[in-house]
């Protein structure tokens, strides 16, 4: 196509000019992908891509928490572990007292401290028992158990009694109800097997909680934390005065135990149980209460109990066991994921840095180039003035 020369429209410095912009713009995109490292900085970089990379992001950082969720249950397992691994050498100890006092050799004298030793033995299987803590959890008083809100009477019941919330600390399964009496300023709480009782004298103002306060209620010996609010608490149904919680319950169902997230979606799949049952030696599931090494009649009677009791703990050992190499297999699987899952995320969001230099000596080579090309097709226009003189 034949070309006039004219001075009001220079095409050919337009075309140059309209070049250089795409090569300018293309060097920066490479220099932008060179510092950051990153194939996509914005959406407009590849709109399909960041939306998938975004996904994978949010799977990874699931997946890593879930790795260390894992750590942790496997932590708080061995915790437990450990301890019913002192439970299991002092009812062997046990055994071996029932034993002896099963024989006529021993005096009824001598049975009085062989009961008086076993009697310490089932103590301190109790005390272990409340002292396995994992963040603030026991784990061996009935792990998991929950506040049933609609049976609590003392909860359904929140306008009259004031009571807001109840947290559980190993509170064994079943019904606690509450002795109120007016005007003692103290409180108790049982659940037909054992009762504790706290005084309120501090925590009350007269014989009511002070306005616009709470007070919490903690019977530690039974792991129950109840929380009562005084007049205009922000969201209390109503406010607690001596005597209100007198006859209310709390319900406390058995749990399956703890649930571990060890996956990144809310599945069951993702999930790991693990349930611990109350190791208490006065709780059902050792049932040593009965157990008595004071006549030889018993001691011999007991050595049954007793057996079934190591059988209990020994089967509870192994199941923990058993979930401490699940999690452990959990955590290799889990990696291998994370591995793969960054591979992808990396194949998509990352720069190619041996491809992106090699645009970039592009770009600059044709930035420059067009850069002296736009001065010569700017000097066309002047040949014009050949043509008047």
């Amino acid at each position: 196509m034949a070309m006039s020369l004219n001075v009001s429209h220079n095409m050919a410095s337009i075309n140059t000019r309209r070049h250089m912009n795409l090569n300018t713009k293309d060097l920066g995109l490479r220099l932008e992908r060179l510092s950051s490292g990153l194939r996509i900085n914005t959406a407009a970089d590849d709109a399909a891509g960041l939306s998938i990379s975004e996904g994978f992001r949010a799977q990874l950082s699931g997946l890593n928490m879930g790795v260390r969720n894992a750590e942790m249950g496997a932590n708080l397992v061995q915790v437990a572990e450990g301890s019913l691994n002192e439970v299991s050498s002092m009812l062997v100890r046990m055994r071996e007292l029932a034993v002896e006092s099963a024989t006529s050799t021993m005096t009824d004298q001598n049975r009085e401290s062989i009961e008086a030793e076993s009697i310490q033995i089932k103590e301190e299987i109790d005390r272990i028992a409340q002292s396995t803590v994992y963040n603030d959890q026991i784990l061996l008083t009935g792990y998991g158990n929950v506040v049933d809100p609609e049976a609590s009477t003392a909860l359904t019941a929140g306008a009259t009694t004031g009571a807001t919330r109840v947290l559980l600390s190993g509170a064994a399964a079943g019904t606690y109800t509450f002795s109120d009496s007016a005007g003692d300023s103290a409180i108790t709480v049982g659940n037909g097997i054992v009762s504790q009782t706290i005084t309120m004298g501090t925590m009350l103002d007269g014989n009511q909680v002070a306005t616009g306060t709470t007070a919490v209620l903690n019977f530690d010996r039974l792991g129950i934390q109840v929380t009562v609010a005084g007049p205009a608490v922000d969201g209390a149904a109503g406010s607690y005065t001596d005597g209100d919680l007198d006859g209310r319950t709390v319900v406390v169902n058995a749990g399956i135990g703890g649930s571990f997230q060890v996956g990144a979606r809310d599945l069951a799949a993702d999930r790991v149980e693990v349930n611990m049952g109350d190791m208490r030696a006065s709780g059902l599931t050792l049932n040593l209460n009965t157990v008595s090494l004071g006549t030889q009649a018993g001691a011999r009677s007991s050595i049954a109990q007793i057996d079934q009791a190591i059988e209990r703990v020994s089967n509870q050992r192994g199941q923990l066991g058993s979930i401490i190499n699940r999690l452990q297999h959990t955590i290799n699987f889990t990696d291998n994921s994370i591995e793969n899952a960054t591979q992808s995320e990396s194949t998509l969001r990352d720069a190619d840095v041996a491809v992106e230099v090699s645009e970039l000596t592009r770009a600059q080579i044709l930035s420059q180039a067009s850069s002296a090309m736009l001065a010569q097709a700017n000097t066309q226009p002047q040949a014009a003035l050949s043509l008047l003189k």
